[in-house]
């Protein structure tokens, strides 16, 4: 995957709000180690009977994993995408969730979109062909 140069930054949530994204950047850090495709059906059955997410809603949700984990703020945006989306399905919300490369120069990123616009994502991404997604169940935006 892609990674930034510098962690991103974010500021500390206080600790009674730290719970949730939390456990979030956890079981992300489990579901990662699993297969692309497994990942992608995992995804997809979480992502169920949710309604989509607003642009400042998955905004606040990455901005929390990052706050809450270093793994999340720096080398990890596979770990950061699925937490952000984990995050959000804990609040019945889904933001669609991408996978994807580019060839010139070759990398691999993986980041969160709403109504096709990435969020919070450093550098341009119109570059990369998406390769795995999992699109809110729901087309209708709220």
């Amino acid at each position: 995957m892609t990674t930034p140069v510098v962690a991103e930054q974010a500021a500390r949530l206080p600790w009674r709000r730290q719970l949730e994204p939390r456990c979030a950047a956890g079981v992300a850090r489990l579901l990662v180690r699993l297969p692309p495709a497994r990942l992608q059906r995992v995804l997809r059955l979480v992502s169920r009977g949710t309604r989509p997410a607003g642009h400042a809603e998955v905004t606040r949700a990455r901005r929390s994993v990052v706050s809450v984990s270093t793994r999340c703020a720096g080398l990890g945006c596979l770990q950061r995408s699925v937490a952000t989306v984990l995050l959000c399905r804990a609040r019945g919300r889904w933001a669609d969730w991408c996978t994807g490369f580019r060839t010139q120069p070759f990398g691999a990123h993986a980041w969160v979109e709403v109504d096709g616009r990435p969020v919070d994502e450093p550098g341009e991404l119109s570059a990369f062909r998406t390769v795995l997604a999992v699109r809110c169940p729901d087309g209708s935006r709220s």
